[in-house]
């Protein structure tokens, strides 16, 4: 297949690439699926998950706009917000954290992500959930203290999902395409901001790849929310590459059944799979993202929902996008199922 126009913007090595596609050894057989795992985990130790693919991209832009200082936001335990701390270190930049948390007041003590965020040097300023829902405005204002203090500062969105971050996934189907030699494919991944699925859809169409098609499990936000979000990025990253690609909203897969109690919370029976594929697979998958999107797999699957995979399939991919760190905090719901 050949890639449609338009060459990829500038990069900065972060990932170990290519990641490995590994066969599943239990899952596959048990759903009856040709699945396989795609170790986007393996990244790297301190950068493993999905956002490194991405922070290879949007720091470069930053170098390219003189940035001396990355600015970004996120949950309190943020994969994100960690991978960008620790990149910005590796890259000589500083690096401030708006971090999300019930009362920033009384914060979390550091731990797992945001213990290696700010491990990394990153500044960790906490805001509450109705702060946070004004991120944009406060961005703007750390944005403009941080120019006023002679800083250069770079803002990089939530998941780094924009049309710079989605490069990282338009390159990881090129190489998905050369490991599966050009099968159908059905790529499952868990939806939490939009950049991911954006680049994904994109990359698709870009190889023009038949066969292959996308399906996200919402890990927050609702159905109609994860279709906006992706047509807005992709039609972004289009538009400024020169792509000419169109991904409309109703062109993208999303099942938003599987959220659980909400973001960043799960269940007894989510949590019950995370141990069985740990035990199964020697997989570790996390509460908040890779985990709720598994689940909701088999639990599609099993119930027979031929919208999700169908008879024509091909093979199925599970996107995984790390979050081990994430799964740390978790540890006190996890000992009774051990």
């Amino acid at each position: 297949m050949t890639p449609a126009a338009a060459a990829p913007p500038p990069r900065v090595p972060l990932a170990r690439l290519p990641t490995p596609l590994e066969p599943s050894r239990v899952f596959g057989a048990r759903l009856g699926l040709s699945l396989w795992w795609k170790r986007d985990d393996l990244t790297g130790s301190e950068l493993t998950g999905n956002k490194v693919r991405k922070l290879e991209y949007l720091l470069a832009d930053a170098e390219a706009e003189e940035a001396d200082t990355v600015v970004t936001c996120g949950g309190e335990q943020s994969n994100h917000c960690r991978a960008t701390a620790l990149a910005a270190a590796r890259r000589g930049l500083r690096c401030v954290l708006l971090l999300r948390v019930p009362d920033p007041g009384a914060p979390p003590p550091l731990a797992a992500n945001s213990l290696l965020g700010r491990l990394a040097g990153a500044e960790i300023r906490y805001l509450s959930v109705d702060e946070y829902r004004r991120r944009a405005e406060i961005f703007r204002a750390v944005v403009e203290e941080l120019r006023v203090r002679g800083r250069r500062p770079y803002i990089i969105p939530e998941g780094g999902s924009n049309a710079v971050g989605a490069w990282g996934y338009i390159q990881a189907m090129a190489e998905l395409h050369t490991q599966l030699g050009g099968r159908p494919v059905t790529v499952v991944y868990a939806a939490g901001s939009g950049g991911t699925g954006a680049g994904i859809e994109l990359g698709i169409r870009r190889l023009r790849w038949a066969g292959a098609r996308a399906l996200g499990f919402a890990v927050c936000d609702d159905r109609a929310t994860f279709q906006r979000q992706i047509a807005a990025i992709a039609a972004e990253a289009s538009a400024r590459f020169g792509l000419d690609i169109d991904v409309q909203e109703s062109d993208v897969d999303i099942i938003d059944s599987y959220i659980g109690p909400g973001y960043a919370q799960t269940t007894p029976e989510m949590l019950a799979m995370i141990v069985d594929v740990a035990r199964s697979e020697g997989i570790v998958l996390d509460p908040v993202y890779t985990g709720k999107a598994f689940f909701g797999l088999c639990r599609e699957q099993t119930l027979g929902n031929a919208a999700v995979v169908g008879s024509s399939a091909g093979d199925v991919v599970f996107l995984h996008t790390g979050g081990i760190f994430g799964l740390l905090p978790f540890a006190d719901r996890l000992r009774p199922l051990l």
